[in-house]
């Protein structure tokens, strides 16, 4: 009896011990896994916050290159403004020094044509409203002004002795001897002005203006006159 109290003792502490070990292995098991997903869970954690890193570096790069893009695009347009710009000042001088040579070749040109033929070059002003005409008509329009008539005369003036002489101060008629600008009959009438009527076409115009003023009041009358009759 006491031979099989021992064995069914032996027996239930088998039973507990194998009850005991699974129990524990089930425990250690359970452990194992927790600390299994606590490891995978740093892990995965880890890898995001390496991932979000690489993110926001990529993005920081992203954001540095697009400024200085922006910055070298904005130095270079203000580049090619700062040129543009040079370029047009440069340009717009040397269009200023070329009318200025054209314009300093044209008075020598037209000094060594009255020095040719012995004429005296016009050493007075020629107003702004004169500045269209060149040659004798400005100093014939300069002068015309100076003598109190309006502008709005001098299509009249030009009229008249275009039909006269063509404003060449040399011009002589062969027939009747009448001679310069204003085709004075004698010539020498206009040595009243000065001694170099012959060559002198501010002379001549002088003494032209005064004897228009004096005999028909005004260029344009002198002109109308002119068209009735072909001669003033």
């Amino acid at each position: 009896m006491i031979r099989q109290w021992s064995r069914a003792a032996v027996r239930v502490a088998s039973v507990g011990l194998l009850v005991a070990g699974t129990i524990a292995g089930v425990y250690v098991g359970q452990q194992r896994q927790t600390q299994e997903a606590g490891e995978r869970s740093q892990l995965t954690a880890a890898a995001t916050a390496e991932e979000n890193r690489l993110l926001k570096e990529r993005h920081g790069r992203q954001i540095a290159a697009r400024a200085f893009r922006d910055a070298a695009e904005d130095r270079a347009a203000e580049k090619a403004a700062t040129i543009a710009k040079t370029a047009a000042t440069e340009a717009g001088d040397l269009e200023k020094k070329r009318k200025a040579k054209i314009e300093q070749e044209k008075k020598e040109k037209e000094a060594e044509e009255q020095k040719a033929s012995g004429s005296v070059p016009f050493d007075g002003e020629i107003p702004a409203s004169c500045s269209e005409f060149k040659g004798n008509r400005a100093t014939g329009c300069a002068l015309m002004l100076e003598k109190g008539f309006a502008i709005a005369e001098f299509p009249c003036l030009n009229n008249l002795w275009n039909k006269e002489s063509g404003w060449n101060h040399l011009a002589e008629n062969p027939n009747s001897g009448a001679y310069g600008i204003p085709q004075a009959f004698p010539g020498d009438k206009m040595g009243t002005i000065a001694d170099d009527w012959r060559i002198n076409a501010a002379t001549q115009i002088k003494w032209g203006l005064g004897y228009i003023k004096g005999r028909y009041q005004s260029p344009c009358g002198a002109w109308t006159y002119w068209q009735n009759n072909h001669s003033y």
